[in-house]
């Protein structure tokens, strides 16, 4: 049937089973967005307040559903404002595949009205970037776009298509998508073998778990491994609720912020059995230290992560759920009760806390885990309230923490709280950010009122660049350059100004009441929670130095 190509991009869409868009439309995305208007039933477009908050949305819904979340934008302007969204789920290998319009052929490199090639400004950033100048070539074009976001290892792809592409007309043959195989053509039965033996030979093992667990859906064999050879284990950002918070083994993050638990377990370890995690420097601190006790074995989709950042000594390379499937079997179990009773002994000396009555990050979001039961989806901003999330909500299960853990992108949270909540819209789904953070992104409490997406933020404000402040407080003799916000800045006003429940929160004996009518309201929420400037999160190991150097607020009285 002939179609023009706005009707081929919908009808490629609805191949792909996409049910929701986000996106801001503009002059030259006009054709597609009026085919969006026509099957409105079919696709819903969730109109928001910056071509941003869309790109982080569409990246919050993939990383809730496991899904290709989508997003579109127009030409110029509309375009670069999506870049720090793709470069977000770049870094965190979340497959979203995001559409944008450019000027007609004819006025291609003429610096024509919002004319950019943002194709090219996107490679670094994406797993493939094009510009479809010839209406014959998009419906390939998008459904090879799919594919490469969903297979081996996920990320953004952006397809530009010129405004005349969208016009023209073509024959277009319907499709049901291709299965995208399971990457297993690299697992080597050798390699299988020795990891085995690396295993067997090991007192004192550790498991590491990255975000790869997580895109894999291997949670179930990393619990089953764990438990198989009684490890204690410890996770990434990105690798949270890959294994349950819960569970006895669990250790804690690792890192700079981690566990001083887990991180003298890395130290101490003889084996380090790394899951999916590509070594961030964020986990590692100073790399020639870092499990220099261990041999360390590293399973990974991408060839490569071995050996970029931390040298390993047994690899097993592809798909991480079908990896450990058929290493299990090769795996006899194991009991290392000393090591487990001084992992645990260790921990019972070095706990995490904080302290009451103050009203503290912590506190709140140790009361919102209580209050939920944990079930719930969190996402968070960057920052220190992104660190106390991660310690102090207890994750049980995966794709249930969106946050931005490679590029550390101010504003992520609140868009990525409305594209799991337009997924799951009867799931609680809260932000957790920073009052520096909301003002990058409050913009988008209007986006979630007019779009009935009934997301909880809760805006820790201690009316500084809470993070930046730290690091001036710990290393920069306390000179506080240009990270005190006292502007005077009434959120909750903000709030109900945009239509939004607005809630002040002060006092430690009314946490629970505000968090209980936000959780409650049915309507978006904004709680400002007025904390003290001077929290900081703790541990800390300093940057570039070894994690078992973490110190914690003791340290810091000494």
């Amino acid at each position: 049937m002939q179609l023009t190509g706005a009707q081929i991009v919908i009808e490629c869409l609805k191949e792909q089973g996409v049910d929701t868009v986000f996106g801001y439309p503009g002059g030259t995305i006009l054709n597609i967005y009026d085919e969006l208007y026509k099957h409105r039933s079919e696709i819903r477009h969730i109109l928001t307040s910056h071509e941003q908050g869309a790109a982080h949305a569409a990246d919050g819904y993939a990383r809730a559903t496991g899904r290709v979340g989508v997003v579109m934008a127009t030409s110029g302007p509309g375009a670069t404002n999506l870049v720090t969204g793709i470069a977000t789920a770049y870094m965190d290998s979340i497959p979203v595949v995001a559409f944008t319009c450019n000027v007609g052929v004819s006025l291609l490199g003429k610096d024509s009205f919002q004319e950019v090639d943002i194709a090219g400004i996107t490679m670094p950033v994406t797993k493939y970037s094009t510009i479809v100048r010839d209406v014959t070539q998009l419906a390939d074009t998008v459904r090879r776009a799919f594919r490469i976001a969903k297979s081996g290892r996920p990320g953004p792809v952006l397809i530009d298509i010129t405004k005349d592409v969208t016009a023209a007309s073509a024959e277009y043959t319907p499709e049901k998508p291709l299965p995208v195989p399971v990457k297993t053509d690299t697992i080597r039965e050798e390699d299988l073998r020795r990891a085995a033996e690396m295993i067997e030979d090991a007192k004192r093992p550790v498991i590491f778990v990255g975000g790869g667990a997580v895109l894999s859906g291997a949670s179930d064999e990393v619990r089953e491994l764990a438990h198989r050879i009684d490890a204690p284990v410890t996770d990434t950002l990105m690798g949270k609720g890959a294994f349950p918070g819960t569970d006895p083994l669990y250790m804690g993050m690792l890192g700079m912020h981690g566990t001083k638990t887990a991180n003298n377990a890395v130290h101490r370890c003889d084996l380090l059995i790394t899951l999916g995690s590509r070594f961030s420097d964020r986990d590692t601190g100073k790399t020639d230290m870092f499990a220099h006790q261990a041999k360390i074995l590293q399973m990974d989709i991408d060839e490569a992560e071995i050996n970029k950042n931390v040298l390993v000594d047994q690899t097993v390379v592809g798909d991480l759920k079908a990896s450990l499937r058929r290493l299990l079997p090769l795996v006899k179990e194991q009991r290392h009760p000393e090591w487990i009773r001084d992992v645990k002994a260790y921990a019972e000396a070095h706990p995490l806390r904080y302290e009451y009555p103050r009203l503290t990050g912590p506190y709140i979001i140790r009361r919102l885990w209580e209050l939920t039961g944990g079930d719930a989806i969190i996402s968070t901003d960057v920052g220190q309230h992104q660190m106390w999330t991660a310690q102090y909500f207890t994750f049980t299960a995966p794709r249930t923490f969106l946050t931005s853990g490679g590029l550390g992108t101010m504003g992520y949270g609140l868009g990525a709280a409305m594209g799991a909540k337009a997924a799951f819209p009867d799931r609680t789904v809260v932000n957790i950010g920073g009052d520096g953070c909301f003002r990058m992104n409050m913009n988008e409490v209007i986006s979630a009122v007019r779009n009935g997406l009934n997301v909880i933020e809760i805006v820790m404000n201690n009316q500084v660049l809470g993070m930046v402040r730290q690091w001036q407080h710990l290393f920069y003799g306390e000179r506080y350059s240009s990270t005190v916000l006292t502007d005077g800045c009434d959120f909750v006003k903000i709030a109900e100004g945009m239509g939004a429940l607005g809630l002040r929160l002060t006092k430690p004996e009314d946490v629970d009441r505000v968090l209980t009518e936000a959780l409650h309201a049915g309507r978006p929420v904004v709680i400002d929670a007025r904390i003290d400037k001077d929290d900081m999160v703790f541990p800390m190991a300093p940057a570039g130095k070894p994690i078992e150097q973490a110190f914690d607020q003791d340290d810091v009285r000494l």
